[in-house]
Parts: structure tokens; sequence; C-alpha cells
């Protein structure tokens, strides 16, 4: 049995992921989300589970032992840290419940997941003060990649940073290497679609009229539309609900629609099965903040792999002493 602990848990998108990849039970034995909405969703596919809100109210000492801590947290300029309190000092930053858990309860192992502007926010300072304070934690067998989606059977051009840490330093880690299936759009899109989905001919002149504003100023996003033969979309953010304009889908003789709340589910590599119980507004936050599943799930199976190549040469080291 592997024992995680979820924190900034959202809908549990990392969590499953882990699941997913591991032919051993994995125990959730903490879980911190401080948002309603999506404690309402992670409640709805893990019922009867206690959920604490704000880790930053949590006392560390109420915290199981685990194996793995798992975050995908937040990352607020650390720099405004830097200018209340010295540049190295995490205090007020989100980071420092992690930071804080990893030196009381020192697990095997972490994953952290992160935007990939923060390889490079405040030209990668940030960065380092992150790693800095990992390996004052006692990790100093840190790896760190950016990887995307669609390399990994989804078809959306989300990229994303990868941290991951072992408490052991003879732990050998490599990140997944990209899978060869081609993606396709149409692979996540329903069959039949509420016309409700369509957007107006009023927001439609408007992100056509915004794209070519944006064009004329050197800019080039104004919306990203695609159909069922696009290899890939856009990255679904969680303000996809205002208008939908980082992913339209195409239909032919009328406007284009919006993903529906199950197709921005699966475009994350949440099953069908996955109850959405929550407004579509609520829904598209939700995905649109969440992680993809199959990214996590090659992560974590590499990880879980590195953790017990460990084990057995620890063994093995044991029975040669013996």
């Amino acid at each position: 049995m592997i024992k995680i602990i979820d924190l900034f848990a959202g809908i549990g998108g990392i969590r499953r992921g882990f699941e997913q990849a591991s032919n051993e039970k994995i125990e959730c034995v903490f879980t911190s989300e401080w948002d309603n909405f999506a404690v309402q969703t992670y409640k709805a596919n893990y019922p009867n589970e206690e959920i604490f809100g704000d880790i930053t109210t949590v006392n560390v000492n109420d915290i199981p032992e685990h194996d793995i801590l798992l975050a995908g947290f937040p990352c607020q300029p650390f720099s405004q840290a830097g200018l209340k309190k010295g540049f190295d000092d995490t205090r007020g930053t989100l980071f420092f419940d992690i930071e804080r858990i990893l030196k009381t309860k020192q697990p095997k192992a972490f994953l952290l997941e992160n935007v990939k502007r923060l390889k490079t926010h405040d030209n990668g300072r940030t960065l380092e003060i992150i790693i800095k304070h990992l390996k004052e934690a006692g990790y100093k067998n840190i790896y760190i990649d950016v990887l995307k989606a669609r390399d990994f059977g989804l078809p959306q051009n989300r990229e994303r940073i990868f941290i991951v840490g072992f408490l052991d330093e003879n732990v050998k880690f490599e990140f997944p290497k990209p899978i060869s299936k081609l993606t396709r759009v149409g692979d996540i899109l329903e069959t039949k679609v509420d016309p409700k989905y369509t957007i107006s001919d009023k927001l439609w002149e408007g992100h056509q009229r915004r794209k070519f504003e944006n064009k004329l100023k050197g800019k080039g996003f104004g919306f990203g539309i695609v159909n069922k033969d696009s290899e890939y979309t856009n990255t679904i953010s969680a303000r996809y609900y205002k208008d939908g304009s980082e992913i339209l889908i195409e239909q032919k003789g009328k406007n284009p629609r919006k993903l529906t709340p199950r197709e921005a589910a699966r475009l994350q590599g949440y099953p069908d099965t996955f109850k959405i119980v929550v407004s579509n507004n609520q829904a598209y936050k939700q995905f649109g903040n969440s992680v993809p599943v199959n990214t996590i799930q090659a992560v974590a199976s590499e990880m879980i792999k590195s953790l017990k190549g460990a084990e057995q040469i620890e063994i093995k080291e044991l029975q040669i002493i013996e």
C-alpha cells in the first residue's frame, strides 16, 4: 500500500493519476482544498472522505504519516515575500505549507505541479528559492521537467512544470518519455450537443473583431478554433466559462460552439464515470484549474517504479550484509 496526501487538491486530478498508475492500493490519508465548489465535486467522486479546508490553518501534527506528498500548489509572487521579509523567506506563500509538512513528516517522495512560467518567473529566481528550500527540507534528489499533455494521449497543448523529489538520494528517476499516440480532438467530442453551447452572433463577432485588432497590434491571440480532425486544442483555462475563446469547436453552417463540461473533463483525461455535480461555469473553472490526468499517471508510474527499485536494492544490500 502507498499512502499519499493530496494538497491544494482541487477535484482530485493528481490523486486520480496516481491511482491509475499503480497496481498497488493507493490510500489517500489526508486531503486539503478550500474551494467549496471543488470540495463538492471531490466528495461526489470520493464519498465519505473528510476534506480539510485552508491548509494554512492545519496543524502539521494532525497530518498522518504518508509515503508521497502531492500538490498542485498556487504560486504567489515570491518576490513580494522577498520585499517584505528577505527574498529567501517563503513565509506568506502557500509553498511554505508544503515545506513545513515535508520537514516534519519526511515522506519518501513528493510531486509538485505548477504552470510552465514558474520556470522563468523572476528570471528563474523563484524556482531557485523553491529548490533551495526543498533541499533544506532533506530532499537533495530533485528532478524538474516541463511536460505536454499532448505527449501523453490528450488532444490539448497544455504544458506544465513538474518537480519530483526523493528523500533517499539513491533513488534513480527519469521523467516519462512521450508516447507514440497521435491525438485527435474528435476523440473527446460528444456526438449530440445542446444548441446552447453554440456561441451567439454578438460573441462570435466580438471574437473575430478582437482577433483582427490584436493582429494589427502584433498580438497573435484572439480565439482558437479547432475541428474534429485537429490534432489538439489550446490549453483550457479557469476563465473558459467566460467566453470559451481559447477553444472553440467548428460547426458547419453556423457559429462555433464551446466545449461541453463533459468534453472539458475528457480533455483533461477524466473518464466519463467522473461525476460533474456543479454548474457549467463552476465545472469549466474546475477542469481549467485541474491537471491532465494522463500526464500525472505517466509521472506517477515512473515515481512508483523508482521507489520500488530503491527498495529492492535495499533488500539485496541487507541480504549481502546478513
